[in-house]
């Protein structure tokens, strides 16, 4: 299974979003999941992980069996020096178990330019970054996932149920 997660966040609380699919042209999820993680930590530039990693392991705990693929909203290595992004340190606190595929819409400062990817005609790339598989593969993968626009059906599903849920909750601020 693979599973692609998103996080939105209200004040305090942050809503992880997940669906769940088998392959990667699927046009709709097998299974939706989401969760509430209250007390959230600030935002710190540079340690965006530790606001998100949080929210992502609780999602994890939610389903029945751990996915074999995790594609995430954000980088798995920052800069051409390949600096732990989010999704670095998720496979590292699965063990490695895990493959993880980040996909990430701007980019970030020294972004090498092989991890881009144009879909859909669009002038604007994503930029695929993984571990636990060769890039080029990983970019592959994204490139096949059903739609025709420059974000896979898929990954915009993820996030429009993210940031659905999250409007529908109290702020706990």
């Amino acid at each position: 299974m693979i599973l692609a997660v998103d996080v939105a966040y209200k004040g305090t609380v942050a809503l992880t979003a997940g669906i769940l699919f088998r392959y990667w042209g699927d046009a709709s999820p097998q299974k939706e999941i989401t969760t509430l993680v209250d007390h959230i930590q600030d935002y710190i530039p540079g340690q965006f992980y530790q606001r998100e990693m949080p929210c992502i392991l609780a999602l994890l705990t939610r389903l029945d069996e751990l996915p074999n693929i995790i594609v995430i909203d954000g980088f798995v290595y920052l800069e051409r020096e390949h600096r732990a992004g989010l999704g670095r340190h998720l496979y590292d606190e699965l063990n490695g178990k895990i493959t993880v595929i980040g996909v990430a819409k701007k980019p970030f400062r020294d972004t090498p330019l092989e991890t881009e990817l144009y879909r859909g005609g669009s002038k604007n790339p994503l930029y695929i970054t993984a571990i636990g598989i060769d890039e080029e593969a990983a970019k592959a993968h994204i490139a096949e996932m059903h739609g025709r626009y420059r974000i896979p059906t898929l990954l915009k599903w993820v996030d429009q149920l993210c940031r659905q849920q999250i409007s529908s909750t109290n702020n706990a601020s």
